[in-house]
C-alpha cells in the first residue's frame, strides 16, 4: 500500500510526470536523444543517483512499479484483464527491484573477506568467462555477454566466488558497458589492495541487435588495466588466458 503523501504523478520536486510542468531547458528533441542513446556518454564513473535514492523500501518501490507499468501497459492498448497480462505489471515490478536492478542499492553489494596468500602465488589469477547480464541505461534492453578478470596478489587473496559477485553487482543495473568495465577494476583494486587488476567485457548489446541498426552479429569489447597489466608482456598474457592474445606470424 502507498503512504498518505506518495503519488505517482509528483516527483520528489513537486512537478508532474505528465511532463506538462517541465522546465522547457530540459526538453530535449528526439533527434538529440536518439544520438545521446547511440554514443553510450556518461557523465562520471560513479552510476548516476538521486539523492533520495533509497527513501523509498522495497516492497514500496515494488508497489509503484506495479502501478506505473500498469499505465504503460494501457497505454499501449493491451488487456490487462487477460487471464496472461494481468500479473505483468506485478512480475515487471518484482524482477526489476529484486532481480534486475538489485546491484543498484550498497545495501546488495557482495561482502569481500581478504585471506593471506600463504602459497605465496605471485602470478596473476584469472577468472574467465563470467556471466555478464545488464541492461543498457538508454533503452532498458539487455546486455548480454562475459567478463574475464584478473589480478595480482600484493599479499591477500579473496575467494573465487567473490570476482564473479562483484562483476554481477555492478552488471545489474542500468548500465553503459564502459562504466561497467570501470566499475569492476575499481572494486577489485579496492577489494584486493592491489593495483595490479585487469578487466576485459565482451558483450552483444539488444539496443543494437533488436532496434536500431538491427546487427545481430555484432559485440562490443571495453578493457580496464591497471598497475603491472599496463605492461604489455603483462597484458599480452592475460590475452592469452583469454582467449585474445595477438597472432604471431
Amino acid at each position: 500500500m502507498k503512504p498518505n503523501g506518495i503519488s505517482l504523478n509528483t516527483l520528489s520536486n513537486g512537478h508532474s510526470c505528465n511532463g506538462h510542468s517541465h522546465n522547457h531547458d530540459d526538453l530535449l528533441t528526439d533527434e538529440l536523444i536518439d544520438e545521446q542513446g547511440d554514443t553510450h556518454g556518461s557523465a562520471n564513473l560513479e552510476t548516476p543517483l538521486r539523492a533520495d535514492a533509497f527513501d523509498l523500501d522495497d516492497n514500496l518501490k515494488i508497489d509503484l512499479i506495479e502501478e506505473h507499468f500498469r499505465e504503460i501497459m494501457t497505454i499501449l492498448g493491451l488487456d490487462l484483464s487477460d487471464d496472461s497480462l494481468k500479473g505483468t505489471p506485478r512480475r515487471v515490478a518484482k524482477m526489476y527491484v529484486n532481480e534486475t536492478f538489485k546491484g543498484l542499492n550498497p545495501a546488495n553489494k557482495p561482502s569481500t573477506t581478504l585471506f593471506d596468500n600463504k602459497y605465496q602465488y605471485n602470478q596473476m589469477l584469472v577468472e574467465r568467462d563470467i556471466t555478464v547480464q545488464s541492461y543498457c541505461e538508454h533503452h532498458f534492453v539487455p546486455i548480454i555477454g562475459r567478463a574475464h578478470v584478473a589480478y595480482i596478489s600484493s599479499g591477500k587473496v579473496i575467494g573465487l566466488s567473490k570476482l564473479n559477485r562483484i562483476v554481477q553487482h555492478f552488471a545489474k543495473r542500468p548500465q553503459v558497458q564502459e562504466r561497467l568495465t570501470m566499475q569492476i577494476a575499481d572494486e577489485l583494486k579496492k577489494a584486493l589492495q592491489t593495483e595490479d587488476v585487469a578487466v576485459i567485457i565482451d558483450a552483444a548489446h539488444l539496443c543494437v541487435s533488436t532496434r536500431g541498426v538491427n546487427d545481430t552479429a555484432s559485440s562490443t569489447l571495453t578493457a580496464a588495466y591497471s598497475g603491472k597489466f599496463e605492461d604489455e608482456a603483462t597484458k599480452q598474457e592475460f590475452l592469452k588466458y583469454v582467449g585474445m592474445a595477438k597472432p604471431t606470424i
